[in-house]
């Protein structure tokens, strides 16, 4: 099964795709981001975001598709564009497969380390040891996404669970 992780973002939204193999395994095949510029208008911008998501979905035809779910701490305001973003997101892979899911933040380090607030190096460790890489994927947008397709190949048993 392929899956597609996405960690959404206006100027930088992340993604990673692995294979989860039969014998649970997972393989990382490709990882990245997509990035837009900040001199150009909000529209502009999600229309990159959302040619940037169907060059993925074409190229690697993902089977199920994981989303980071937006969490707030301070400023509600600037994470209204990064909500424009994940609308995008949502809506082109929705089109493209049916097969929705998010998770929390927590759920992710959770899913991967056991402690729902492992740090952002601890993650990239966990992610870098699960798929055999040589080294942390990089940037860290990509390598939330990895972690986001792995803590749906985890969870992906408890299937509509999850699903958006």
């Amino acid at each position: 099964m392929i899956i597609l992780g996405l960690d959404p973002g206006l100027a930088t939204m992340g993604y990673g795709v692995i294979e989860k193999q039969k014998n649970d395994n997972n393989v990382a095949l490709d990882y990245g981001v997509v990035l837009t510029p900040k001199n150009e208008s909000l529209p502009v911008r999600l229309a990159m975001l959302e040619e940037g998501v169907n060059k993925i979905l074409n190229k690697y035809k993902p089977d199920e598709i994981a989303v980071e779910e937006l969490f707030f701490v301070k400023n509600i305001t600037t994470g209204i564009p990064v909500a424009h973003a994940r609308g995008v997101m949502l809506l082109t892979c929705i089109k493209y497969c049916g097969k929705l899911y998010e998770y929390t933040p927590n759920q992710i380090k959770m899913s991967l380390t056991g402690y729902g607030r492992a740090d952002k190096l601890q993650m990239q460790q966990v992610v870098t040891s699960l798929l055999h890489l040589s080294k942390i994927p990089r940037p860290d947008d990509a390598a939330d996404a990895l972690a986001v397709a792995l803590c749906h190949a985890h969870t992906s048993r408890f299937g509509k669970l999850y699903s958006i």
